[in-house]
């Protein structure tokens, strides 16, 4: 509590101080004098964001609001408000002719001094004119200079702007701030220095002085001098604009001998030269070929030991085009780095579409001096990041104190042109050896695999199974895969992928980056276990295909592609899921609805297992997703999109789990009854086989006795029967068929015989899931859950009385083209395993 009324106390002191201070300000009045030919002209005018008329006015004989005093006039200036430092500004003016008489060398004194004056935004303005041949030098002995930007302010408000001539013509130089490295500007044909001065501040000196020098035959010298590690961003003359035409400008870098100083162009334009030709020119102490000319686009040199100078030199431009050459640069400077003497032999020279890229990592900006990065060709040709290029063969070096602070970046293309040639062909995505031996870290390698449009699709088959990162199970691993389209006006985004899960085969319709993006050091003991293998299949509909095999031990969480965004306007994309023969799996979605509203289409998700060809049909707009249901063979989820109004998307995520097959009672009960019936029928197979055996063996044993012709004679007729009964053998009879004993019941009115029935069980002998489900048409309003007709497996458990079998049935007319088949009547929801 003795805090705050603490802190109470002294904000109210603080108001009061400052209302004090203020009060006599709104009635002080200001005597200006300038002196006989002084050359000043004092001009107190309205700000540029001031309207033309005010309520403020300058009051001197009458209320005014602009005021100008000339050399050898005093007057007293008032004003009727109580801030005007918020509506006026003031310019104090002063001539200097150095081409009549002499020049005022030396330090440069603010005339008339800051106390005379009103307490306003001042700028001192000093107009220096000097012949053609002279050279004039501005020198800033504390603090130095640091050239700003446009757009760009000074912390303590203070501006420095300096402008030279060609002929009339008046060249902006630059801004500039204290607390920099520029310590002298060297111009010729005369200068212009304004001085802007807030109204706060209270200074008695200019900062500068001005001296006379010989000829520099060019537009300006800028001197930098450092004395230790540090930075300084220079810009060319007239900076954004254009620099003037055929002119030379020079900046002389003063660095110190145990230090070494790195140029790199932040932001350059060339313009149409008709004659001559735009370069920079570097005088390198040591150096046997000074002056050593760069063009702009070129690497600049790093890693320079002691003083140098860099020129701009401009060209003859086309006068109906002329364009804008500019020139924005950095120079660091710090202390020589142990990686500066060891070189690393880059060899592309057998690539035909390898291209790498070494740059500085993203850091956040930090206001302390940091040490630049350098990447250099041949030593000197340095710059803050570098492209080697296809079939280039380098040396490199670094200037740089910690190569963490670097990474590279490189990208490969595998193109299919002819599908008659690559179709069926294999490509290993394996990062060459020699890049992994640079010492700056691996980043990201992408391949672009590209292939002819509906002839050709991808297929990515990894050496260890593949995990999909989600939030429910994100990838830990020391690098991962990112896999996305490349197909113009395709914003697809198939996910990231890391070693460890269930994804057995990614297949993919059209052309494809695949990124291996690292995230820690040891990723190259891990990658030597993952291969990454890119096969060219023929071509299908679907965006992708995943081909999943569930772990028994975890989850496997999926989800559709483009997550964040949703998937794609009219995509498909296609999971087949692996339940091996002993387990079951568990398939469940994480929300009730997708929200889903289509604007044109339906967007439709079919689940079918492979086996029984059994499709389920969920209209993804409508209707309320599966709650959790148990598969027992593999089967397919097929996800189909709509072209959905704006705002909605469609993303699914769902996983699998896998239990061990248990048989329920009901399984039970029909193997016991099943099992007895077989062993009675084994029975009675035992028994008739003993019974025929036996009857075999039996030689002349009587089966049946039948006389169609009885002998009706007296047996005193010897010729009627010569043969004794039991000598005559014409009666017996080893098999009686039924139909001879009982033919003449089967014979209808016609004289013809029914033929017996006979039926005949048919095994299903079609595909076993070699594609994914179509999807039914975008426009289809078909029921959500259809089953298809199709036979079961031989192999499950007997079915109800719908099973399907055929008959042979003799008929009048000819049915052999008949379908016979009985459809599924029900939806068959599997059967959950018995706990």
């Amino acid at each position: 509590m003795a805090r705050l009324n603490c802190g109470a106390t002294i904000a109210l002191l603080g108001t009061l101080l400052l209302g004090a201070a203020r009060l006599p300000h709104a009635k002080e009045t200001s005597e200006i004098y300038l002196p006989h030919q002084s050359g000043i002209t004092v001009h107190i005018k309205l700000g540029p964001s001031q309207m033309a008329a005010t309520f403020c006015y300058i009051v001197t004989s009458r209320k005014v609001t602009s005021l100008i005093i000339k050399a050898g006039e005093r007057k007293t200036v008032s004003f009727s408000c109580l801030n005007p430092e918020n509506h006026y500004v003031m310019e104090i003016q002063k001539n200097i002719d150095c081409m009549s008489g002499l020049c005022p060398f030396g330090e440069v004194p603010l005339q008339p001094p800051t106390s005379m004056l009103p307490t306003l935004n001042r700028t001192f303005i000093w107009d220096v004119k000097a012949h053609k041949r002279i050279g004039l030098e501005l020198q800033f002995s504390h603090p130095r200079l640091r050239q700003i930007g446009p757009g760009e302010s000074c912390p303590d408000g203070v501006t420095h702007s300096i402008s030279g001539r060609i002929d009339a013509t008046e060249v902006q130089i630059g801004t500039f701030c204290s607390n920099g490295t520029v310590s002298r500007i060297k111009m010729q044909e005369g200068v212009k220095m304004a001085l802007h001065l807030p109204w706060f501040l209270h200074r008695n000196i200019s900062g500068f002085s001005i001296a006379n020098r010989s000829s520099i035959k060019r537009l300006c010298i800028i001197e930098s001098v450092f004395e230790g590690e540090g930075s300084a961003i220079l810009m060319s003359a007239n900076y954004p604009e254009g620099f003037p035409e055929d002119e030379l400008m020079t900046w002389q870098f003063v660095i110190p001998a145990h230090l070494r100083a790195s140029v790199s162009f932040l932001n350059f334009n060339v313009s149409n030269c008709e004659k001559k030709e735009e370069r920079v020119e570097y005088y390198i102490p040591g150096s046997t070929t000074n002056p050593e000319v760069f063009k702009l686009e070129d690497k600049q040199p790093g890693n320079m030991a002691g003083n140098f100078n860099l020129s701009l030199q401009g060209c003859d431009q086309d006068a109906q085009n002329p364009g804008i050459l500019r020139l924005r640069f950095q120079v660091l400077v710090q202390h020589p780095q142990n990686e500066s003497n060891k070189t690393y032999l880059v060899d592309l020279s057998k690539e035909r579409t390898l291209s790498l890229t070494i740059e500085p990592r993203r850091f956040p900006l930090s206001r302390k001096f940091v040490p630049g990065c350098f990447v250099c060709l041949d030593s000197r040709a340095c710059s803050t990041n570098i492209t080697l290029a296809p079939g280039s063969r380098h040396k490199i070096s670094f200037l740089c104190d910690n190569l963490t602070r670097l990474w590279l970046n490189a990208e490969k293309t595998i193109n299919c042109q002819d599908h008659r040639y690559c179709l069926g062909r294999s490509y290993s995505l394996q990062v060459p050896p020699n890049i992994l031996q640079l010492p700056v870290d691996l980043h990201d390698f992408s391949w672009k695999l590209l292939v002819p449009k509906d002839s050709v699709s991808l297929a990515l088959v990894p050496a260890q199974k593949l995990q999909q990162h989600t939030q429910e199970r994100a990838c830990n691993a020391s690098f991962s895969y990112l896999v996305a389209s490349t197909v113009p006006g395709k914003n697809l985004y198939f996910g990231s992928f890391c070693s460890g899960g269930s994804i057995e085969q990614i297949q993919v319709k059209q052309n494809i980056s695949v990124t291996l993006r690292t995230f820690a050091p040891n990723f190259q003991q891990d990658m030597a276990r993952q291969d990454l293998t890119v096969s060219f299949i023929p071509h299908f509909k679907e965006d992708s295909v995943f081909m999943v095999t569930p772990d028994n031990k975890n989850k496997v969480y999926l989800r559709t592609p483009n997550w964040d965004r949703g998937l794609p306007s009219l995509s498909s994309v296609s999971w087949n899921i692996s339940v091996p023969r002993d387990q079951v799996a568990c398939l469940t979605f994480l929300k009730e609805r997708t929200g889903l509203v289509c604007q044109t289409g339906r967007a439709f998700m079919i689940i079918q297992e492979q086996r029984s060809h059994a499709e389920e049909i969920f209209s993804l707009e409508e209707e309320v997703l599966p709650k959790p249901t148990f598969r027992h063979h593999s089967f397919w989820v097929n996800i189909s999109n709509c072209s959905p109004v704006n705002g909605k998307q469609l993303d699914l995520l769902f996983w699998v789990t896998l239990t061990p097959r248990t048989m329920d009672l009901n399984v039970v009960i029909i193997a016991v009854v099943g099992g007895a019936a077989l062993l009675l029928f084994a029975l009675g197979l035992i028994i008739c086989c003993v019974k025929k055996n036996r009857t075999k063996e039996i030689k002349g044993l009587t089966v049946g006795v039948y006389n169609d012709n009885p002998n009706t004679q007296m047996p005193m007729k010897p010729n009627k029967f010569q043969k004794g009964r039991k000598d005559n053998e014409s009666h017996v009879y080893d098999v009686i068929e039924d139909t001879m004993v009982y033919g003449h019941l089967l014979q209808n009115a016609n004289g013809s015989f029914h033929q017996p029935e006979m039926d005949t069980y048919r095994p299903f002998q079609g595909p076993m899931g070699d594609c994914p489900p179509s999807p039914p048409p975008i426009c289809s309003r078909a029921s959500t859950k259809k089953l298809t007709t199709d036979e079961p497996s031989p192999d499950i458990p007997p079915e109800s009385e719908s099973e399907p079998y055929s008959f042979s049935h003799p008929t009048q007319g000819d049915r052999s083209l008949e379908n016979t088949s009985v459809p599924l009547l029900g939806v068959q929801e599997p059967e959950q395993p018995a706990k």
